[in-house]
């Protein structure tokens, strides 16, 4: 077989024999066939290791395999998944790949459906949603095309090659291409015919492309609609009374849409050969005085950015799929997604379009890994590449233009900055003008409309928002979005609330979008989720795909429930006397009336009176003090107001009655548990007994309370690092997790001192400290007691020049016997420092099992704040000073050592930690670290815990 059958795959162009991008839709009156199902399929290990007879009508491929399209075949038992953050897979050598190209020759047998049209009337189009990375067509013996652009459409005329039976679809897959240099975005790399595969008939005068215009003029409340298309027809929108010819403008009274208010319009498109449905947004994107507006009003973007994942079926998404992604959005509180970092599949866009969200929709271009070598030979600085490039681009706009969801066209990610990327964006501006562009890269914004970044710190986020950020004239000018921040990597991200809060407080900062959705974890029998490496791949950037909100079975994480609570479109705060709350729109477009508002008071953490609550439907922006009912006369308790904001009504997105928002706020102080001593300590030869706490007479160590068996408590600093924790290796702050880990935080020894029994109290003074290390934590343990309770009181002095924050700073000890747990604290998940608005004070209870969060790379986890008692294994546990509490069937160093969930063993004691002190999350695995104010420095402390027996 000669190698110039195969030159196209080293070919930079962008293929050939396919027809012009145009305009999606899901349905018309024309015919069509889903080719998707079971297809023929035959892998081979390079390129060239086939002749092209397996397409022609007649060759026999019974040996072959079959597998589902759309789909991975590395997922379908073919070959492996590969991951990589930037790092080509393969030597660099553009537009070289390697001989080693795994080839995937897939087969679909289908005849026409009896009532398809003459096959003399009209034309028919082959379309492939997407196919990774490149692909050679033939049908029925004939060779049509070849192409690549794996997450972008491309349309093959094909009505002379059909036959009413019989037909032979043939499609030649290769996993490595020239069009692997413009795809190193940060996925798995996944070859396969991934999305849709359709025959459309185009019946004679069907539609073939065209743009609906559809602007909003605020001032007025008109819209004007203009729907320009190749092919003569007549435009009807029933619902607005128009009935117009195409390319004719016509305005009228609209609702306009916004993400908000999601206000569609139906129609219908009709030429002579077709009807096509269509789904009108009025609204009109600008930027005028320096920001992003929408219909007249800025835009704050509270958005995430969206990978395509399934566990099980990679990037090959059903439509159930996309749905449940976009209502799992607009129950959190999420109004905007960029599609990281290509277009999404069409049907996902129709799903923004009618539920409203924001969107910036990516070309599918990154070319990151070219950073290795400084940016040389990069294909976007390089003019053979730029026709490739103009075609990803027009194929996006094409594809794309009619959704009203889509507010901004971003050239790419990570691709740096060339020749190419000025050409897609000038060819962007005159084909779109009703958009704005992006591009991340652009650092002098040149050929964009905003001041993008990724992961920039806080304080800089500060400095933008004051225009103190430097640069040119033309970026201080523009709008700042960060496209990148919040990276959701494990336990994470923190800082969330600190950020909304500069957003808030700066016109010019119109938000952000956290990294990212989900977690690309592989569903997998050894782990449960694989990542990278966990399929022998030379190259791997390890579990840095499992960056998500979402666990890879599309759970929410804690950082998900975190970020809703940030993001909240109604502000609800208590003045401090629990008379009154201040209630404030933070809306963009809609006003208040579809939500109802419900007060509650709480004692101790129990609900004792609640009601509707009346709030005016104040438009955005806008704040009322809003009366409350006089709380319950004042006992003994800590009592507590609550207001909660829901929505009215069922919505297409969420039932009545879901939260959007709620405000805790005191109303009385807590009662602090006290204890007076009257028991003294008591020794004996092997215990010694204080009240109902027995311990160790030589040691000092706790040893049971009443008939409940207890070990320890010592103190304990160390905790799992998070992927946050250890940080990246490109970052330049201090990564806390490996110094605590060179410090030997992990390994510390306890050196016990004294064992006093005098007096009123039982004093045990140890000093605890890392072997190899001159530093310590001079640690005395002062017990005393009522003779029914027993009263821990922890003392902590730094030795040593102590020059990292702790872990954590707190008491750990074990229960032979626990499951369930009632506490009175935040809740009902896990919350830390930096990561805490979620946290709802209250009475929870879980099993110790449940109150763990199954990060995919296992990491210090399930801490619940703010505690005041706690009940567990036959003990009641109450802090003097809230606390925070842990619990878990196995070790901190067991739970350190694992590298997935299947590594953890239960064991038959479950270890609790009750915590004075936790070191923030920040969100380090990519961006910034804890802020300082959320720093666990080594200073003294001293805290309390009482210890009694359950009834």
């Amino acid at each position: 077989m000669s190698f110039r059958t195969v030159d196209y795959v080293e070919d930079v162009s962008p293929g050939s024999g396919a027809l012009p991008p145009r305009a999606w839709y899901p349905s018309s009156d024309a015919a069509s066939l889903s080719l998707n199902g079971s297809w023929r399929f035959r892998l081979s290990p390079t390129a060239d290791a086939e002749d092209e007879a397996f397409a022609e009508p007649g060759y026999d491929s019974g040996g072959w395999a079959r597998l589902p399209v759309p789909g991975h075949w590395v997922l379908q038992g073919h070959g492996s998944p590969i991951y990589t953050n930037h790092l080509f897979p393969f030597p660099v050598d553009p537009p070289r790949v390697p001989t080693e190209n795994p080839t995937g020759d897939h087969l679909r047998f289908f005849d026409l459906p009896d009532d398809w049209p003459d096959l003399a009337e009209g034309g028919c189009v082959l379309r492939f949603d997407g196919v990774e990375s490149c692909a050679r067509v033939w049908l029925n013996g004939t060779d049509i095309g070849e192409f690549k652009g794996s997450r972008l459409p491309h349309e093959f005329a094909v009505g002379h090659l059909l036959r009413p039976t019989g037909n032979v679809l043939a499609v030649r897959v290769h996993q490595w291409s020239a069009g692997s240099y413009l795809e190193d975005q940060d996925q798995w790399w996944l070859p396969g015919i991934f999305r849709d595969v359709t025959l459309l008939h185009r019946p004679a005068g069907a539609v073939l492309d065209f743009f609906v215009h559809a602007s909003y003029d605020h001032a007025g409340g008109a819209g004007t609609l203009r729907v320009d298309s190749d092919v003569d027809g007549r435009v009807t929108v029933p619902g607005l009374g128009i009935d117009v010819a195409t390319g004719e403008p016509v305005t009228v009274p609209v609702k306009p849409w916004t993400a908000e208010t999601p206000t569609l319009y139906d129609g219908v498109l009709a030429t002579e050969g077709e009807r096509v449905p269509l789904r009108i947004g009025f609204r009109t994107v600008e930027l005028a005085d320096g920001l992003i507006r929408v219909n007249g009003r800025p835009v704050l973007f509270k958005g995430v950015n969206r990978h395509e994942w399934h566990p099980r079926l990679g990037r090959a998404l059903d439509p159930e799929t996309m749905r449940e992604d976009v209502l799992l959005m607009k129950q959190h509180n999420i109004n905007a997604v960029r599609t990281s970092h290509y277009p999404p599949h069409p049907a996902f866009l129709a799903l923004c379009d009618e539920l409203g969200l924001w969107v910036i929709d990516e070309c599918d271009l990154e070319t990151h890994g070219f950073t290795e070598q400084a940016w040389r030979d990069n294909p976007v600085d390089d003019d053979r590449w730029t026709p490739a490039l103009l075609d990803r681009a027009a194929r996006m706009v094409e594809r794309d233009k009619n959704h009203p969801s889509v507010v901004i066209w971003s050239l790419g990610n990570e691709a740096g900055t060339g020749r190419g990327l000025t050409a897609m964006s000038e060819w962007i501006h005159g084909r779109d003008p009703s958009r704005l562009v992006h591009y991340e890269g652009d650092q002098t914004c040149r050929d964009t409309d905003m001041y993008s970044r990724m992961y920039a710190p806080h304080a800089e986020v500060e400095q933008i928002g004051r225009g103190l950020d430097g640069g040119t004239r033309r970026r201080r000018e523009l709008p700042f979005i960060l496209c990148e921040y919040g990276h959701a990597m494990g336990n994470g991200p923190g800082g969330l609330a600190d950020y909304q809060r500069i957003f808030e407080s700066h016109e010019r900062l119109q938000g952000g979008f956290i990294w990212e959705w989900i977690d690309h974890g592989i569903e997998d029998e050894r782990y449960g989720y694989a990542y990278g490496g966990d399929f022998g791949e030379e190259l791997h950037d390890g579990n840095f795909v499992c960056d998500g909100l979402l666990f890879p079975d599309r759970r929410p994480s804690p950082g998900l429930v975190e970020f809703k609570k940030v993001i909240e479109p109604v502000l609800i705060e208590g003045d401090g006397t629990g008379n009154t709350v201040r209630i404030t729109d933070k809306q963009d477009f809609a006003d208040l009336s579809a939500f109802a508002f419900e007060w509650s008071y709480q004692v101790d953490g129990d609900t004792v009176a609640s009601g509707a609550l009346a709030v005016p439907a104040l438009a955005p922006g806008e704040s009322a003090e809003v009366k409350l009912p006089q709380p319950p006369p004042t006992g003994p308790g800590e009592i507590q107001g609550t207001v909660r904001a829901v929505l009215a009504a069922d919505t297409a997105w969420g039932p009545r009655g879901h939260v959007v928002a709620w405000g805790r706020f005191p109303v009385t102080a807590r009662p602090v548990p006290s204890v007076t001593p009257s028991a003294r300590p008591v020794p004996g030869e092997r215990l010694i007994t204080l009240g109902p706490a027995s311990f160790d007479a030589r040691t000092g160590a706790l040893t049971a309370i009443g008939a409940v068996p207890v070990t320890g408590p010592r103190l304990d600093v160390w905790r799992a690092p998070t992927d946050n924790d250890d940080g990246a290796a490109w970052q330049t702050d201090t990564r806390y997790g490996l110094l605590w880990r060179r410090l030997g935080l992990h390994r510390m020894r306890h050196r016990l001192d004294a064992v006093e029994p005098e007096g009123d109290a039982l004093t045990v003074r140890t000093r605890v400290a890392p072997a190899a290390r001159e530093v310590g934590l001079a640690t005395v343990y002062r017990w005393t007691s009522d003779g029914d309770r027993v009263k821990l009181t922890v003392s902590v002095s730094p030795e040593g020049d102590w020059t990292v924050p702790l872990p954590r700073l707190g008491v750990r000890l074990g229960l032979s016997a626990a499951d369930r747990v009632r506490w009175f604290g935040g809740g009902p998940g896990e919350a830390y420092p930096d990561t805490r608005s979620a946290a709802l004070p209250g009475r929870w209870e879980s099993t110790v099992d449940d109150l763990q969060t199954p990060y995919v790379r296992p990491q210090e986890n399930g801490a619940r704040a703010d505690v005041r008692w706690a009940e567990i294994g036959g003990l009641r546990v109450e802090g003097d000073l809230e606390f925070w509490f842990t619990a878990r069937r196995w070790t901190t160093g067991e739970l350190d050592a694992a590298t997935h969930l299947s590594d953890l063993t239960p064991g038959d004691t479950v270890w609790v930690n009750l915590d004075h002190g936790q070191h923030g999350i920040g969100s380090q695995s990519c961006g910034p670290g804890p802020l300082p104010q959320y720093y666990l420095r080594a200073e003294p402390a001293e805290f309390s815990f009482v210890f009694s027996e359950l009834g």
